[in-house]
């Protein structure tokens, strides 16, 4: 199978995440969902990226929708990036890159891509962006309009 593309089921995973549970995508049935997956805890973009989407998280709670951010690092690198940002969601350990491969946002040299995908209630993948190159992120604009555009569509 190819990397999920738009109109894809968005693949269900099960990750060690903050706040001491378990998180897997079957758990947000029924909900849009946002996962955002990053490179890398505490680097200047990726801080800037979950400061940005940490600061609309309400706009996103207002549609119903989760977000979840994704990437390599373990929980306590995690805890230690989401209580030192004040980053208003959770964060997930894919410490193997199961996730990141399952979406296929895994670079030429195994690194994380950044990437974001947007998922519909129904969990299809409605909105979907892997960066080539990390040094930009996706508004929180753009998102909160994909997200809005999935609920328009139920």
């Amino acid at each position: 199978m190819g990397e999920p593309t738009v109109g894809d089921i968005g693949p269900d995973f099960s990750l060690p995440g903050t706040e001491g549970k378990t998180y897997s995508l079957a758990e947000f049935a029924g909900q849009p969902v946002v996962l955002a997956f990053y490179p890398n805890d505490f680097s200047p973009v990726c801080t800037m990226q979950l400061r940005a989407y940490s600061s609309a998280i309400d706009d996103f709670r207002s549609y119903g929708a989760v977000m979840l951010g994704l990437s390599p690092q373990d929980l306590e690198s995690h805890s230690s990036f989401k209580e030192r940002l004040g980053i208003a969601f959770p964060l997930l350990a894919d410490t193997e890159s199961e996730v990141a491969k399952l979406y296929g946002v895994i670079g030429p040299v195994g690194f994380y891509r950044r990437s974001v995908f947007v998922l519909d209630r129904m969990h299809v993948i409605v909105y979907r962006h892997v960066s080539r190159a990390g040094m930009t992120f996706r508004s929180s604009a753009e998102l909160l309009q994909a997200v809005e555009m999935a609920i328009a569509a139920d």
